[in-house]
């Protein structure tokens, strides 16, 4: 008897070794691993910038966009290019597929942006990099002053002082104007002194600067040489000297200009509670842990007092750390509760001992699965963990199958260590191959495209981790301690299966460690006194007779009244097998009827209501504040309310407000990370912060609905949306219109936005076409001509007057600070300015504006969105899921309306973008790697049953696996706990195909083992059925409990995990009915065919042996 087997069930030093190894590695990953609030997604997209400002959308767009694009063209790995022209930059996403080489991709984006020459003049050098994600971990409100130069410095302090704490990389001052010098030139200046826009500033570039000038190598060393006159303070740039006269006399600038050394021409306003304030961001990327940056960044906010002046308040909000304290908190009770449910059903099956050393394998598989996850680069965040409460259950299938066998085989041969190393070669083939069918239905998981796809992933690696250290404890570690044979003393037995179970019960009672180590102190005294006083043997003798009952009972009902079932299902196989299918039929008939509506991915609440504003582009500040005002106001008022409703806990906490940007909806705090918008002062948006969702009853979702009631509509605003997911995977409605024509463009989106409006459930309907400012487009008349003057010429002078010349760019500290040569604000802010402006000419005369050009009044876009190289216009909404899902409105659009709509527009096409994009992307990926896992599931099966036919059998169980999953989520509808079908639902199906089809491999090897010995097959199938019944049931049972305290879990942060735990719950659940009843029926059935091609009896067919021949004892 060799092999590895055996050779660690005599070597109980090295099985013991190996659990401390595994053990040991496990704690220390514990300890090394990061923490996150989700994953590091990758995000294949190569992100281009090209800044040209004062220009319009459509010069972006013509002088830099489309020449990106079209230089671009034929790059290798390309999936998608995607541009946006905003006023004053173009910005170019370059999206790669999966499997693209992305170092190699953007050196050759890098090179072909670089070789482009024909950009405007005036643009700034492009950016191009490999986008990165970048989460925020918490923000930082800093309010006390009212001056905006005060705030920004004290802001730049406290962002330079966090800058500083160890593990802290990324801090960011948002909501704060740049520095700027502004060299303000009036016409009337100009002229006064025979001077141009670029007179002044070169005058400022040739006085204002330092410039080395080499070195003199003396015979005592070398001296350097430099010339140092760089101003950069307003006051130093007064003193320049523009021109210095023949009579000595010198022109100072400030004599010809007023120097406003100030902010940039940029709108931003922010409000923390009603108080004006400035935004510290605090980020991580890569492996930095959440709550390293948190504790650090705390510790600073504590003992700040002393660091900013007095009266300054710095408030911690929009804290992810503690975010991912309640959500990994709330995991783990359910992970607690689960196991401790999974003790006790092994308690009540099994022998204390036994139930003991089997349910060591979760906490060893777990151990070992965080130590290979952590070697492979995951972390500690909300998926992984999922994971681990996904496997719970499943992970003492192995042990109790090992288990059961090699207490039967001890019982027979009355040899603890023979009967441990033959029970446990006896199964090892149908548990390995197992393991490995499990791993088959996870791969497709695995491999998925997109966003689901990299979310899955991780837990597909968790489960896998876990299942390969289970397999490793079942089959190398678990015999050497079931080798030592019955122990003497029941009250031992009883105490060993105590420790985990009063481990696990003292985890939900204890609120800290010094409350825990207490109550496990306590505990022992407890146990060692009722062991002094001799009580504790006879409680644990009564315990243990109390198992022995029930577990006699279970037999007594397996031997009869199951038996007499079986035998029924077996003879009558041809009935069992109609009415498995039409089992199935129902489960069909459920997803047909509707009752279970379909969404690509639930979406998953956060603690913030966000509402974000979209005014016509070019509307002043002061009017998009009123807006912002309003919500602002509504938002106190609801804070109001709900603090009367709810007094012990008010649900608001901090109210956030701003204008010009909209901070909350950049922050990255989902999967996908954060992204910077453009902003504008027509930009604005209201943030609430709730508190955590466990200290609250209301929910994120119903105060934004009260919040979108109470704020009404917005007089001219383009958008107002109100969100209050912590993430997505698009928006649910996101239709794309592509064309040449932007007026058909805009004409179908305005249908399409009027076709949704009549939907009901259906909000927050917009499209990405909006007008932009009005535009004055300049053209030179021949008169101009005549005098020299070219457009360029003309637009060049125009463009210094309004928008400014930069004459230098200075550094002052951290800040790039450009210093521009402009007309006053006055002049900039009146037309009539234009009219009265003068031009220079190439000999240096004045001529009137308006002799030489001309001017017309238009209006143009505020922002052109191309795609693969067309215009494109984006229609999007939100739907009520509780009313109605995307799929059903999307379906409903298809069967004509959207047809009826583009039929008059035929250069305008469509295409769905946004969820549905991901849904057809995860539809087209997962259906062919389905099929290929079922193959391999299938020659995974063939393998060791040598069989062709009897695979088929096994993998029979499967569509009742989707069965039970359906009707799950039905039962699980009606409490209100799903809404409906999701991804994860079909996630969680495809999960349980793996393990649904070990317990049937379990089955028919014992079936085929029987027969070996010369039992007939309806005897086999009956006998195997019996035998079979108590680990199959076992294990089943311990999935399902598992998996309970999941998917009764009310707490927000596992909604959008409930659907696959269902699924995977239930179907395992009814799969085993079929299992046990349906697949020896099935079994049978095929011998009948077998006989009626044949032509002879089934007594003399033979069955191929299968890789181990196991002896089987009723």
């Amino acid at each position: 008897m060799k092999g590895p087997i055996a050779w660690f069930a005599k070597n109980h030093v090295a099985a013991n070794l190996l659990l401390g190894l595994i053990v040991l590695s496990g704690l220390v990953a514990v300890v090394a691993m990061p923490q996150k609030s989700f994953p590091d997604l990758d995000v294949p997209i190569i992100s281009i910038s090209v800044p040209y400002l004062g220009a319009a959308p459509e010069e972006v767009e013509q002088g830099v966009c489309i020449r990106i694009e079209e230089e671009l063209e034929g790059i290798e790995g390309i999936k998608q290019i995607r541009s946006n022209a905003n006023e004053g930059i173009c910005t170019v996403s370059v999206e790669l597929f999966d499997d693209t080489d992305k170092s190699k991709a953007l050196d050759d984006v890098k090179n072909r942006v670089d070789a482009i020459d024909t950009f405007p003049a005036e643009t700034e050098k492009p950016i191009v990099n490999l986008v990165s994600v970048v989460r925020a971990v918490l923000d930082i409100a800093v309010t006390g002053p009212t001056d905006e130069r005060t705030l920004k410095v004290i802001g730049q302090q406290v962002r330079d002082d966090m800058a500083k704490l160890p593990g802290v990389t990324q801090v960011e001052l948002r909501n704060t104007r740049p520095y700027e010098v502004s060299i303000e030139v009036s016409e009337t200046s100009l002229r006064r002194n025979g001077m141009s826009f670029d007179e002044v500033a070169q005058a400022v570039r040739s006085r204002s600067l330092d410039l080395p000038g080499g070195s003199i190598k003396t015979s005592s060393g070398e001296i350097l040489l430099r010339a140092k006159g760089q101003a950069y303070w307003g006051s130093e740039y007064e003193e320049l000297v523009l021109r210095t006269q023949p009579d000595g006399t010198r022109l100072y600038l400030r004599d010809v200009a007023t120097v406003v050394d100030g902010f940039a021409d940029t709108d931003q306003l922010l409000r923390f509670d009603g108080k004006p304030a400035a935004l510290i961001r605090v980020s991580r990327i890569g492996s930095q842990d959440i709550m390293d940056i948190t504790r650090a960044v705390g510790e600073y906010i504590d003992n700040a007092a002393g660091r900013v002046p007095e009266g300054v308040q710095l408030t911690i909000w929009n804290d992810g750390s503690k975010a991912l304290q309640d959500r990994l908190e709330t995991l783990l009770d359910s992970a607690r509760q689960g196991f401790l449910m999974v003790l006790i059903l092994l308690a009540l099956f099994l022998q204390p001992r036994l139930a003991f050393w089997v349910s060591v394998g979760v906490p060893v598989a777990f151990l070992g699965a965080i130590f290979a996850t952590f070697v492979l680069g995951l972390s500690i965040d909300i998926i992984s963990l999922f994971g681990f409460i996904l496997v719970l259950g499943i992970l003492v299938d192995d042990a109790i199958v090992v288990g059961e066998n090699v207490h039967s085989t001890q019982l027979r041969l009355g040899d603890p260590m023979q009967g441990a190393i033959q029970g446990t070669q006896q199964v090892s083939v149908p548990v390995i191959f197992g393991v490995l069918t499990t791993f088959a239905t996870f791969t497709p998981l695995l491999l998925g495209p997109g966003t689901f796809g990299q979310i899955f992933g991780v837990i597909s690696t968790v489960v896998m981790c876990c299942l390969t250290f289970s397999l490793i404890e079942s089959q190398l570690i678990l015999p050497s301690h079931l080798s030592h044979g019955e122990s003497k003393s029941a009250g031992t037995d009883v105490g060993l299966l105590l420790i985990p179970i009063i481990g696990i019960t003292l985890l939900e009672l204890a609120w800290d460690v010094r409350s825990y180590i207490a109550f496990a102190i306590a505990s022992a005294v407890v146990m060692y006194l009722l062991h002094l006083f001799g009580t504790w043997t006879k409680s644990a003798n009564r315990l243990v007779s109390i198992q022995e009952r029930f577990s006699g009972r279970v037999e007594h009902l397996i031997n009869t009244r199951f038996r007499r079932l079986a035998e029924r299902a077996v003879n009558y196989r041809y009935i069992t097998a109609t009415l498995a299918f039409v089992a199935f039929l129902s489960a069909i008939a459920i997803v047909g009827s509707g009752r279970l509506p379909f969404s690509f991915f639930p979406p998953l609440e956060s603690d913030q209501a966000i509402a974000q504003l979209s005014m016509p582009l070019g509307t002043p500040a002061e009017v998009t504040n009123a807006a912002v005002l309003h919500l602002e106001q509504t938002a106190q008022q609801l804070a109001a309310e709900l603090a009367l409703e709810y007094p012990e806990t008010p649900p608001v906490t901090h109210i956030l407000s701003a204008v010009g940007d909209q901070p909350s909806s950049t922050s990255g705090g989902g999967p996908g990370g954060g992204t910077q918008s453009a902003g504008g002062s027509h930009l604005g948006e209201v943030t609430l912060q709730l508190v955590p969702s466990q200290l609250r009853t209301i929910s994120t979702r119903e105060a934004t609905t009260r919040w979108r009631t109470l704020a009404g509509p917005i007089a001219d605003a383009v958008e107002l949306k109100f969100t209050s997911s912590l993430f997505t995977v698009g928006n649910a409605i996101d239709i794309q219109l592509e064309g040449d024509n932007v007026d058909d463009l805009k004409t179908v989106a305005t249908l399409l936005r009027e076709k949704l409006a009549e939907y009901p459930g259906v909000i927050d309907i917009t499209d990405s076409f909006r007008s932009g400012k009005q535009e004055i487009k300049l053209d030179i008349l021949p008169s101009g001509e005549a005098l020299g003057l070219t457009l360029a010429n003309l637009a060049r002078q125009v463009r210094q007057a309004f928008y400014g010349e930069e004459a230098q760019r200075i550094q002052r500290g951290r800040d790039d600070v450009r210093v521009m040569v402009r007309y006053t604000e006055d002049e900039r802010q009146s037309l009539s300015t234009l009219n009265n402006m003068r031009i220079r000419t190439i000999d240096g005369s004045e001529v009137p504006f308006q002799t030489v050009a001309s001017a017309e009044l238009g209006r143009g876009f505020s922002t052109i969105r191309r795609a693969d190289r067309q215009r494109i216009v984006n229609v999007v909404a939100d739907v009520d899921r509780s009313q109605i899902t995307s799929n059903e409105v999307l379906a409903d659009l298809r069967t004509g309306a959207i047809q009826e709509i583009m039929q008059n527009y035929p250069r305008v096409a469509y295409s769905l973008e946004g969820e549905q994009a991901e849904q057809g992307e995860a539809a087209a990926s997962l259906v062919p790697m389905f099929g290929i896992a079922l193959f391999v599931i299938y020659a995974l099966l063939a393998v060791p049953l040598r069989s062709y036919s009897q695979p088929l059998i096994i993998m029979s169980v499967i569509p009742f696996a989707f069965a039970g999953a359906m009707w799950g989520h039905q039962i699980m509808r009606t409490v209100g706990q799903v809404s409906g079908l999701s991804m994860p639902s079909i996630m969680g199906f495809i999960a349980a195909s793996g393990v649904v089809v070990n317990s049937s491999l379990v089955l028919v090897h014992n079936l085929n083992a029987r027969r070996l010995q010369g039992e007939n097959v309806f005897d086999s199938a009956i006998h195997a059925a019996v035998t079979r019944c108590r680990p199959i049931v076992l294990t089943s049972l311990t999935t399902f409990v598992g998996l309970l305290p999941l998917m009764f879990n009310k707490s927000v942060q596992a909604q959008f995990l409930i659907p696959m735990a269902v699924s995977l719950a239930f179907g395992v659940l009814f799969a085993t009915v079929v299992t046990l009843l349906v697949v020896p029926a099935s079994y049978a059935i095929f011998e009948d065919i077998k006989e009626l091609f044949n032509g002879g009896s089934t007594e003399t067919d033979e069955v191929s042996p299968p890789l181990v021949v196991d002896r089987v004892v009723d």
